[in-house]
């Protein structure tokens, strides 16, 4: 939720925002009336109510033959004081709706445009030219089949489309990667979670996540929870209501589990392997912090994942993604973005945004500063490693037998196995 204090004093920023949006920039103007509309209102029912208080102390005082009248008088300010309690609370009501339809503004220097209109920050590492290699190069699945690593097949035969069995040394290699990025995680400091899975509606609406990608997710009518796409939403609510103390800094926790998305409107793309799946393992970086902190925890979430691609020795760029591909609850993201050999194109593996204060409005988590005043904390968010990434290990570090190099960084999670072979 936006800051509507804010909003007021500088409306033409948000309108901007919503601009490099693709959005409307009239629902900042609806938004301005609803709230005046409100403030209106509710100073007209407290009046009301004042002058219907003194009338009320005014009966005893009245001598009998002016009591009727009074009484009168007072029967009818009664019904005028519930009247306007009820515009009041409809436009408070009206003006909520408007604070939540309402995605974060983003941050100065945020590119805008959609979901192609990101700009490049730098690109690291070298892709491999396997042509002077004489390597034919092979996808994923090619691979992973090869190595008895991935079954699809049967994924689907027990799941449906877009569902797979990681078998043999597939499972061992995403629990590596699981580890080696829980493992950083702790050694940077973060506290390690092993979060819920479901969560409640107003804890999924908190975060952002039901506004115009809803249809991402997966929701169990008949217990009316929902399954997360990524344990950011579990970390955001973890604190909800509470009041935090961030004096000692902030506070950091990572989140190992199990992520559920639709890919609703992924029909048709990457249908083929592991890139787009129903369901995943993730390890989520998730920080809350006073405010004026979070760019530069931004830059440190964002290091934290490109320490972990130096791990996998992944060719990647960093991309300072569009404002109108950024979600609603995000003021700045930045995508890390492995290569993919066997499609010539870049393939997205980490994601880490900054959302300022807008989930901490929602779900009511603040911090108590030094003078003891209470405000909205800042929360961010950032990946370190997905079942995804096995994609770009098996493509990059693939050898012309069709075995894969395992990275020297995750070596030491996969028992100091140096080499992945193909079973015959």
């Amino acid at each position: 939720m936006i800051d509507l204090k804010a909003l007021r004093d500088d409306p033409d920023t948000a309108r901007a925002s919503q601009t490099a949006r693709g959005a409307a920039p009239g629902l900042v103007d609806e938004l301005l009336a609803a709230d005046e509309r409100r403030r209106s209102l509710l100073s007209s029912f407290e009046g009301q109510r004042a002058e219907q208080k003194e009338l009320s102390r005014s009966i005893g005082k009245a001598s009998p033959e002016e009591r009727q009248g009074v009484l009168g008088r007072a029967k009818e300010m009664a019904a005028q004081v519930k009247d306007a309690e009820a515009q009041a609370d409809e436009a408070a009501d009206e003006l909520d709706r408007l604070l939540w339809a309402m995605p974060n503004v983003v941050a100065d220097g945020v590119p805008p445009g959609g979901e192609d209109d990101f700009v490049v920050l730098r690109e690291e590492g070298s892709r491999r030219d396997f042509d002077t290699e004489g390597i034919t190069v092979k996808d994923h699945l090619e691979l992973g089949e090869g190595l008895r690593a991935i079954d699809m097949e049967r994924g689907a035969k027990v799941g449906g489309s877009r569902f797979y069995f990681l078998t043999g040394i597939g499972a061992q290699l995403e629990l590596a990667l699981l580890m080696a990025g829980m493992q950083q995680a702790v050694d940077a400091g973060f506290t390690m979670m092993t979060p819920p899975t479901l969560v409640r509606p107003e804890i999924m609406a908190g975060t952002g996540f039901l506004g115009a990608h809803a249809d991402e997710i997966y929701h169990l009518g008949t217990d009316d929870l929902y399954l997360v796409g990524t344990s950011e939403v579990a970390l955001a609510g973890y604190h909800s209501n509470e009041i935090l103390d961030l004096s000692a800094g902030p506070k950091r926790y990572a989140g190992w589990s199990t992520c559920y998305r639709r890919e609703a409107g992924s029909h048709g793309k990457d249908v083929r392997g592991i890139i787009r799946v129903h369901q995943f393992q993730k390890v989520e970086m998730f920080s809350y912090v006073p405010v004026e902190e979070a760019a530069a925890e931004h830059e440190r979430l964002l290091a934290w994942e490109e320490q972990m691609l130096a791990k996998a020795e992944l060719p990647y760029r960093v991309i300072d993604v569009a404002a109108g591909d950024l979600g609603s609850s995000a003021a700045r993201k930045f995508d890390c973005e492995a290569w993919l050999p066997s499609q010539q194109r870049f393939m997205e593996v980490t994601s880490t945004s900054n959302c300022t204060t807008f989930q901490a409005r929602r779900l009511g988590i603040r911090e108590r500063g030094p003078d003891g005043d209470t405000r909205p904390v800042a929360t961010l968010n950032g990946t370190l490693a997905t079942t995804r990434w096995i994609v770009a290990i098996l493509e990059n570090h693939q050898q012309a037998d069709g075995s894969v190099r395992v990275p020297a960084g995750l070596q030491p999670f996969l028992g100091g196995r140096e080499i992945l072979e193909p079973v015959v």
